[in-house]
């Protein structure tokens, strides 16, 4: 039976067999992942849209159904930050900064904001998130298990985060661990400083995406539906470290373990899904949010056909296109929304749109 490395291993020999990708596959797999690791990355952080709300607003500029005007603004910029960190990987002359990491936060909270928190007594207090800086206040968090875990505190965060940065900054040149240990290092090191008041979650993600695209190796996702594994994980990793941030800060894989061993499996499987999706040619190969998705029936996959080749396409004109009762074009229809496979724009120029991606159209 393989080991978690060597799925990994076998995984990254097969991808690296498919490069270069022709232009049609690479536009089709680089606004898959767009819209994946937006949704997943803010999603696990309380944004509110729906999957097919981020693909028409990123990919179509489009706004449907009602939505929270920060939910919208914050997914934006999640993308420019996306955009932004690619960008910056390419340019392998350039070292890891600080600057660039206080950039790319300032992008993401665009800018200052305050928070308004209700205390016992009717008391109302508040306090200032500060966009692209250091933390000016503890930050903690109370785990699944009533648990409260404290950070880097605000006077040790410039220094720890100067040592996270030269630490990457040797450690890459001297070559000894892989990009995945490195990315998978990071990521916790990082977190356990938890630098900014705000959207440490979604700057540690960037950067594991940056330290692997840095090095040629595919980008990945970490599903909102698997949020709770990966903060069990996480978890796992600081009971073997402690509770002392300097130590988390400072950390090395063998006491990561719980980690390391997840995010291996998940780097795993995310290669391997990439590799099945542009491997896919079946005409009936659907995707949605990194799975392929089987339907019972192929009337599914031809009202799909029917709404993309038409998004203005009635109930009516689909089942007697596709030789089926209105009845039953109507329950499908209601499934794949309450999936959210589809969304229909409301209003006078109600149209369908299909977010579920068919691996050959």
């Amino acid at each position: 039976m393989e080991t978690k490395t060597e799925q990994l291993e076998r995984a990254l020999e097969r991808w690296q067999q498919l490069q270069p990708l022709n232009q049609y596959d690479q536009e089709k797999f680089s606004r898959r992942f767009s819209v994946d690791f937006n949704y997943n990355s803010n999603h696990i952080e309380g944004n509110t849209l729906t999957y097919g709300q981020t693909e028409l607003l990123l990919l179509f500029g489009r706004v449907v159904q009602e939505a929270e005007m920060k939910d919208l603004e914050e997914m934006k910029a999640s993308d420019v930050g996306l955009k932004m960190m690619t960008e910056e990987a390419t340019q392998s002359v350039h070292p890891l900064t600080e600057t660039f990491i206080r950039q790319l936060h300032k992008t993401l909270l665009r800018e200052d904001y305050e928070v308004y928190r209700n205390l016992p007594g009717g008391v109302t207090t508040s306090y200032t998130i500060h966009a692209g800086q250091y933390k000016t206040r503890p930050n903690s968090v109370i785990t699944r298990y009533g648990d409260r875990f404290d950070y880097a505190s605000p006077e040790e965060t410039p220094a720890l985060m100067s040592d996270l940065v030269w630490w990457y900054r040797e450690e890459e040149a001297k070559k000894e661990l892989t990009p995945i240990e490195l990315a998978i290092l990071f990521h916790y090191r990082y977190i356990r400083i938890h630098p900014f008041e705000d959207g440490n979650g979604r700057i540690a993600r960037l950067l594991v995406n940056y330290i692997l695209s840095r090095h040629g190796y595919p980008m990945v996702v970490v599903r909102s539906r698997k949020k709770k594994a990966y903060l069990e994980a996480l978890h796992q990793a600081d009971l073997k470290v402690g509770s002392v941030p300097s130590d988390g800060s400072h950390a090395s894989l063998q006491s990561i373990r719980p980690f390391r061993t997840y995010f291996t499996q998940l780097v795993a499987n995310e290669i391997q899904a990439d590799i099945d999706f542009i491997n896919d040619h079946d005409p009936d190969g659907w995707w949605f949010d990194g799975e392929r998705i089987k339907f019972q029936s192929p009337t599914i996959g031809q009202i799909l056909r029917a709404m993309r080749s038409n998004p203005d396409v009635q109930v009516t004109e689909i089942a007697d296109k596709i030789g089926v009762s209105r009845v039953a074009v109507q329950k499908s229809i209601k499934l794949m929304a309450d999936k959210g496979y589809i969304m229909r724009d409301v209003g006078k120029y109600a149209r369908w749109h299909v977010c579920i991606t068919c691996a050959k159209w």
